[in-house]
C-alpha cells in the first residue's frame, strides 16, 4: 500500500492516478473532504503532517509514503524527527520527499528551513528514502490564468531572465517510479523541464496556444514583492525574488534526473499548456 500525502495538490493529483492506474493500493491524504476526482478504489484519508497523531492510523499496513509538505513548509508544527518516528514504526519502507532545488543550490536560504530539517529526518529515519527537488513549477503560470482571461496579458518580473520550469506530471512520473521501483533508495533527483525559458516566452507559448494576442507587462520586484507579500511570508517573498531575478547558474542548467528516471525527456512548457489551457481561455 502506498500512502500519498499532499493529494490534492499540483504533484499529488497526477501522482494518485499514476499508482492506481498500476494496480497499486493507494491512499490519497490532504486536509480538505474527499476530492470528487479521485479514481475508483482510491481511499481517501484526512490526515495533517503537522499532527503526527493523525497520520498514524493512515499508515497501518502502509510499504510506502510520499511526503508534501504544503502549509507546513513555513510553521514548526510537528517535529520532522518525531513524524518520521512515527512512519517508521507502523512499518514503512521506503519514504519518498518531496523537497526543493533549493536545497542543492541555496542550502542555507531561510525561505527552506523547514524543508531541510524534513530532508535530515527523512535520511536519518531508517527506511528506504528518496529526496526529489524540482526546480518551479510550470504550474505557477496558474497565477497568471485570471489576468490572461480578462485581460489577455501576463504581469510578471524579469521578463527576460529563462529558468527551466519543470512539469508537475514529470515530478508525479518520477515520484511514481522512485515509489514502485528498487534502485532509488538513497539518491537525490533534481527535476527540472528541458529548456530554460523566460516569463516573456512563457507568455508568448500561452499566447501560441490560444491563437490569440497576450501582453506581457514587466513588473518592477518591489510591484512583485507587494503582489507576492499578500499571501507569503516575508522571507519568501525574498527568497522567490531572487531566485527569479537573480538566478545562480545552477538554477539556469537543465537537470538530466528525469530523462534519467523515465528514460525519455522532461516535457516542455508548451506541454504543460496544452493541457492546461482551458484555464486561460
Amino acid at each position: 500500500m502506498i500512502v500519498v500525502t499532499g493529494a490534492t495538490g499540483n504533484v499529488g493529483r497526477e501522482l494518485v492516478p499514476l499508482l492506481a492506474g498500476a494496480d497499486e493500493e493507494v491512499v490519497a491524504v490532504s486536509r480538505r473532504p474527499r476530492p470528487a476526482d479521485l479514481p475508483a478504489g482510491v481511499r481517501h484519508a484526512r490526515a495533517d503532517l503537522a499532527d503526527a497523531a493523525s497520520l498514524r492510523p493512515v499508515l497501518d499496513g502502509a510499504d510506502a509514503l510520499f511526503v508534501v509538505l504544503g502549509g507546513e513548509l513555513n510553521s514548526r508544527g510537528e517535529s520532522p524527527g518525531s513524524l518520521l518516528d512515527e512512519v517508521v514504526a507502523a512499518g514503512v519502507k521506503r519514504v519518498v520527499l518531496l523537497s526543493s532545488q533549493i536545497n542543492s543550490t541555496r542550502p542555507h536560504a531561510p525561505s527552506h528551513t523547514r524543508l531541510r530539517e524534513f530532508e535530515d529526518a527523512v535520511r536519518a529515519c531508517g527506511a528506504d528514502f528518496t529526496v526529489l527537488r524540482p526546480a518551479g513549477f510550470a504550474s505557477n503560470a496558474f497565477a497568471w490564468a485570471e489576468s490572461v482571461r480578462a485581460r489577455r496579458t501576463v504581469f510578471a518580473p524579469f521578463g527576460e531572465v529563462a529558468l527551466p520550469v519543470v512539469d508537475p506530471a514529470d515530478i508525479a512520473e518520477v515520484a511514481a517510479a522512485v515509489l514502485r521501483e528498487d534502485g532509488h533508495a538513497g539518491r537525490t533527483y533534481e527535476l527540472t523541464g528541458p529548456e530554460a525559458i523566460s516569463p516573456r516566452r512563457q507568455a508568448a507559448v500561452i499566447a501560441e496556444a490560444l491563437a490569440e494576442d497576450i501582453a506581457f507587462v514587466e513588473l518592477s520586484r518591489e510591484e512583485a514583492h507587494a503582489h507576492l507579500a499578500r499571501f507569503m511570508p516575508e522571507e519568501v517573498v525574498d527568497g522567490t525574488l531572487d531566485i527569479l531575478g537573480l538566478p545562480l547558474p545552477a538554477e539556469q542548467t537543465v537537470a538530466a534526473d528525469v530523462r534519467h528516471v523515465l528514460r525519455r525527456p522532461a516535457r516542455p512548457f508548451a506541454a504543460w499548456i496544452a493541457r492546461n489551457l482551458a484555464a486561460f481561455r
